[in-house]
């Protein structure tokens, strides 16, 4: 009799003990009517109630809990499946590099924390369904965190690690008629811990589905499906290859579309290979996602039914060429992102609904691949991939980041796992394997990756040699060659992260025997993403640059409460638990809350678009850049707009054959009515797809041009009404008050309303993003954030008394211009003059001007920020849209009139920063309900500016650091400027924004635009 030892726990060649081998994924049912069901009549869901004790480390769990004997009806009751973390033991516990033990426990690979080592200990007591009775019966956990031990009355069935494949047990030795008592222990940390220190939240329990399962009396236990093309790609060979239990014979039908391929009959015993020849086979992509139905139906020697397994397969050849990644002969270029499984609501737990969202703006936003960071997924998401189309690396459960990222500074690399150690082999290879077998069927899997920033060493390699060994069909991935070049064949392709632009071409011109890729980049925390495109460029210009992984998907974050009861997006610390690595953990280009895509997707979509259009007045040229898709499958819509108002639609016919271009004359004449023009090529879906609905725009250019007009100088007359401490304007239906004494506009009356709640300043400032941040602009530019907040119209250089710096001010019949100098406390000690030019209409010509000083250096911001109340909470504008764009982040944006409430345009950013912004805005409005309100306009000479209309000022958005810290709203904050800093992202810890997206401070700065009441 097998028992099981806690102390080999920590052992790390005790990872499988009893566990069944890892086997493919096909489902398998009784008969064609249960396939139609969906339900197998040879699986019992375990899912739900089981009873349940948390202690804090395993000798504070109860002893012999396990046993028949020991009665657990008293004991809490938990869901399963669900982390505990999320149930109500333990805390979630974000962490990044750092091991989640460290600075708690001192200890080294080969020893797991004993004071705090959280030990789950599960109970389900269940009877046996008639249906499965008198067969073999297994037990099937999917996915347990990190380790398991299973009992089943009373006796140890066995012990799985690895958290993120199924540990599958064979029960029919242990069971009993009536009620059953099945036991589990699950184990926070293990031995396999030290290889999951994934950038994750750290969680624990029975996290996937549990099932009871049965198999007839003959059964395809594991079946390999390959459907390739030879090189020609006119013909196809299907080979399946199967381990049977039991004897019989084997009825496999093919087809597509409803169509039969072939129907044949095969001998089943044992271990058996089939192979066919089909003739023009269709090719499965991402872009055209074309699966054959493969119906497998087994019967028993005396021909009665025995099992259906239904299953997909695609027809696809993915190879190298020339140091190229091909898939069915053209060259690949992955426009992808790396996904964690996670829910705000339920963790690593992610139901069916959110996965099928998920793929679904993936799809609508041009995302063509998928990298499982940094591990297998649920089962359900290759699947769907399949079905969807969406390329797949699938990758294996294994980091170690924490225990190599000091190593060259320590010289501590005795610490790193698993290198070279022999001990950590057999569990590398054991998760390389389970996966492989797993996942080995589906199209989607293109490459299979080692796992990830786990340094280098033999254990990977051989990995590496695993996989290409069982599947000559894929190539194998693994980043951390970069860090250690000692087996530098254990990745096929060169794979880095955050490289910049400039070192993928320096890399690229010394060493050519490998395609790049970039398996994380254009790190998305926050508000991000800037200059995306320059990536994205060079797939175009560089045959071996691949493309890349976008840092990631969604926001790891989870739905918290704060102290009135108000939910929330929890990070890292916001569970009180040490060590964290805090908002690092919300990386997403959608929201953790409602999965629903952030404004740096608009930006995405573009730059991953498929077709692109090079728009000019009477042309296009149409660049398809799909490998297998002709523009034909996609409607051609033209619209004219003009200001903003479209006048014209129409179709146009293309016809671009997959990687070629052509140049069509335009269905629309140019105009020559004065106004601004905007010519705006779309490619739409003809039909309705499973993600998306007719219609929807897959790709699109833009062509602006103008047809000018002479605009007339206002003559209506002002009067100037002039006293000591003030200077009136007075016009038609409003009038200004300048303060002498205040430094500056205090009052815009327009139909007798009071229009401004505070004088208008001169802004050099944002918010801070999570870029800013590890960049460390912050500091380096702090002066201007101290400029922004204190400009002075007094010279505070004369010590206690400061004199006023006094308004010059001049007059004219129809125009009255007041300038106030403000001198900036900076070191050294600057200034800026802002002139207001006051018309018989009621505009107010605003001009900024500043003479730049060399020390200061870059600056954030340049502009002026007005406070309105909060009342004006409409926003209307004639600019990029729809999302918030940044000089790095607008080419997704199109020209156009859009309108938003000013709440809308507070991003929900889990850390309060710069948001909303409009670049290129002609005009925009901020008004109450009733459309009144203050309107702002570009200067010809000025040109568009950037426009931001949010509810708090950039300082009270740096100083949250949730949004439930911000203050109740009393305001409408506007902001317009000559421009911004780029956002950045090439990464979050250091990448600075790129020189071309910050602002020219070498020459005078000017800016000027108007406002008036509406």
């Amino acid at each position: 009799m097998r028992t099981f030892d806690y102390m080999k726990v920590k052992d790390p060649q005790y990872f499988r003990d009893g566990r069944e081998d890892a086997h493919s994924d096909h489902a398998y049912y009784a008969s064609a009517a249960d396939m139609m069901e969906g339900s197998s009549m040879f699986t019992e869901s375990l899912n739900g109630i089981w009873k349940f004790h948390y202690a804090k480390n395993y000798e504070s769990a109860i002893p012999g809990f396990e046993k028949e004997e020991y009665c657990c009806a008293d004991w809490d009751d938990i869901r399963v499946p669900a982390h505990i973390q999320m149930e109500g033991y333990d805390a979630p516990q974000y962490a990044n590099t750092q091991y989640p033990w460290e600075g708690r426990e001192d200890i080294r690979p080969g020893e797991i924390p004993e004071h705090f080592n959280p030990t789950a200990s599960y109970v389900k007591y269940f009877t046996v369904p008639e249906r499965m009775q008198g067969k073999r019966l297994f037990i099937s956990f999917q996915g347990a965190e990190s380790g398991i031990a299973v009992w089943l009355n009373g006796e140890f069935v066995g012990y799985s690690e690895d958290t993120f494949t199924p540990s599958e047990f064979e029960l029919t030795d242990y069971i009993k008629e009536g009620e059953n008592k099945l036991a589990a222990q699950v184990f926070k940390w293990t031995a396999g811990s030290w290889c999951e220190d994934q950038d994750f939240y750290r969680f624990s329990g029975i996290y996937r589905d549990v099932y009871l399962y049965t198999v007839p009396d003959v059964h395809i236990r594991d079946m390999r499906i390959r459907a390739i093309p030879d090189e020609s790609l006119e013909k196809g060979t299907l080979e399946i290859c199967t381990e049977t239990w039991g004897k019989g014979m084997a009825c496999i039908r093919l087809g597509y579309k409803g169509q039969v391929c072939f129907e044949e009959e095969k001998a089943l015993e044992g271990k058996n290979t089939w192979t066919w020849e089909i003739e023009k086979p269709e090719l499965w992509s991402a872009e055209e996602p074309k699966l054959y139905d493969l119906t497998i139906e087994v019967y028993d020697d005396d021909g009665s039914l025995c099992e259906v397994i239904p299953e997909k397969t695609g027809f696809r050849r993915f190879e190298m060429k020339d140091s190229i990644m091909t898939l069915n002969g053209k060259r690949i270029v992955f426009k992808g992102a790396n996904r964690h499984e996670f829910s705000s609501v339920n963790g690593r737990c992610v139901s069916e609904e959110e996965l099928r969202k998920d793929l679904t703006v993936m799809k609508q936003n041009n995302i063509n691949a998928i990298r499982t960071c940094h591990y297998p997924d649920a089962s359900l998401i290759y699947r769907l991939c399949d079905e969807y189309g969406l390329y797949m690396i699938d990758e294996t459960n294994l980091e170690s980041h924490g225990s190599w990222d000091t190593a060259q500074a320590t010289g501590d690399y005795d610490y790193i796992v698993p290198n070279n150690k022999p001990e950590w082999l057999d569990a590398m290879l054991d998760r390389a394997n389970s996966m492989y077998q797993r996942d080995k069927n589906h199209p989607s899997v293109l490459i299979w990756s080692c796992g990830n920033e786990s340094y280098g060493g033999k254990d990977i390699y051989e990995m590496s040699r695993f996989f290409r060994g069982e599947d000559p069909t894929r190539l194998v991935h693994y980043e951390g060659v970069f860090h250690d070049r000692s087996y530098n064949d254990t990745s096929d392709m060169e794979s880095q992260m955050y490289p910049s632009v400039e070192s993928i071409k320096e890399f690229l011109a010394k060493d050519r025997s490998k395609p790049f890729i970039c398996c994380e980049y254009t790190h998305a925390m926050g508000n991000s993403c800037g200059a995306m495109h320059k990536y994205t460029d060079l797939t175009d210009t560089e045959p071996l640059y691949q493309g890349g992984f976008i840092w990631d998907y969604i926001d790891q974050t989870i739905c918290k409460k704060d102290r009135y009861g108000n939910e929330f997006q929890a990070y890292g610390g916001d569970f009180d638990e040490r060590p964290t690595d805090y908002n690092f953990s919300a990386n997403g280009i959608a929201y953790g809350g409602d999965r629903e895509p952030s404004p740096k997707m608009q930006e995405v979509k573009f730059n991953y678009q498929n077709i692109t259009a090079e728009v000019s007045a009477e042309q296009v040229k149409v660049i398809n850049k799909n490998l297998f898709v002709n523009t034909d499958s996609f409607a051609c819509i033209v619209t004219v707009a003009r200001n903003g108002v479209q006048i014209r639609k129409e179709n146009l016919a293309t016809d671009v054959e997959p990687l070629c271009e052509k140049t069509y004359d335009l269905p629309v004449r140019p105009e020559t009515v004065p106004g601004e023009y905007t010519i705006t090529v779309s490619f739409r879906l003809k039909e309705e797809t499973i993600w998306a609905p007719a219609g929807h725009e897959v790709a699109f250019g833009q062509y602006v041009y103008a047809v000018k007009e002479e605009k007339k100088p206002c003559v209506r007359p002002v009067s100037v009404i002039r006293s000591k401490h003030n200077i009136g304007v007075k016009g038609e239906n409003f009038d200004v008050l300048f303060s002498v004494l205040d430094g500056g506009l205090v009052s815009y009356r327009y139909a007798g309303k009071e229009m401004i709640k505070e004088i208008p300043k001169p802004n050099f400032w944002r918010a801070p993003v999570d870029n800013d941040q590890g960049n460390q602009m912050p500091k380096r530019c702090a002066q201007w954030k101290i400029a922004s907040m204190y400009p002075s119209h007094k010279d505070f250089r004369a010590g206690t008394y400061s004199p006023i710096l006094e308004p010059k001010v001049e007059e004219g019949v129809s125009c009255v211009k007041v300038t106030y100098t403000y001198l900036l406390p900076t070191t050294p000690v600057s200034e800026c003059t802002l002139a207001y030019e006051v018309t018989g209409d009621g505009k107010v010509k605003t001009t900024l001007s500043y003479d730049p000083v060399k020390e200061l250096g870059a600056m954030p911001e340049f502009g002026v920020i007005f406070k309105f109340d909060a009342d004006y909470d409409h926003v209307k504008w004639y600019g990029l849209g729809p999302d918030e764009t940044y000089s790095d982040r607008k080419r997704g944006a199109k020209l156009g009139i859009y309108e938003n409430l000013v709440k809308d345009n507070m991003a929900k950013y889990i850390v309060p920063q710069e948001c909303g912004a409009k670049e290129d805005v002609r005009y925009a409005s901020v008004t109450d309900r009733r459309g009144r309100g203050m309107l702002f306009e570009m200067d010809e000479k000025s040109g568009p500016m950037m426009f931001s209309a949010l509810p708090y000022t950039p300082h009270e958005l740096e100083n949250a650091k949730h949004p439930y810290e911000l203050p109740q709203v009393h305001y409408t904050v506007v902001r317009a400027a000559l421009g911004q800093m780029g956002i950045a992202g090439d990464d979050s810890w250091g990448a600075p924004t790129h020189p071309e997206y910050l602002l020219d401070v070498r020459d005078k700065m000017e800016f000027t635009f108007s406002f008036r009441g509406i």
